[in-house]
């Protein structure tokens, strides 16, 4: 039988580089957003879930990611720039909607939703 394992606590090692975001803050752009104008310190940015988003924590201290394009840390979305707040909602969206409510009804009707 092995000895057991020792737990040591986490040092974070001299070598690892600093975050390049330090101080840098990120303004929400998105303009149906509900945190739309306000500012918070950059964290960092990464990508995750297939697109770059930035992390910051909010007014609660709650650790908070959102697309960057929804920020001024990212390119904006064409959509939403060629819209200029008249559109509530992009077109890619609607079509998922048409479809999420096409197969709801669907299973409503042969009885599968039940």
């Amino acid at each position: 039988m092995s000895p057991p394992l020792q737990r040591v606590p986490y040092q974070e090692p001299s070598t690892t580089a600093r975050d390049a975001h330090e101080g840098q803050v990120v303004d929400i752009t998105h303009p149906f957003h509900p945190l739309y104008g306000r500012r918070y310190e950059l964290l960092t940015v990464r990508q995750t879930w297939g697109e770059y988003r930035v992390f910051f924590y909010d007014e609660q201290g709650v650790l908070t990611a959102l697309p960057a394009s929804w920020t001024n840390a990212g390119e904006a979305d064409p959509f939403v720039t060629m819209a200029r707040g008249r559109a509530h909602y992009r077109p890619a969206d609607l079509v998922q909607l048409a479809t999420l409510v096409a197969q709801l009804g669907a299973s409503v009707n042969t009885g599968e939703g039940t």
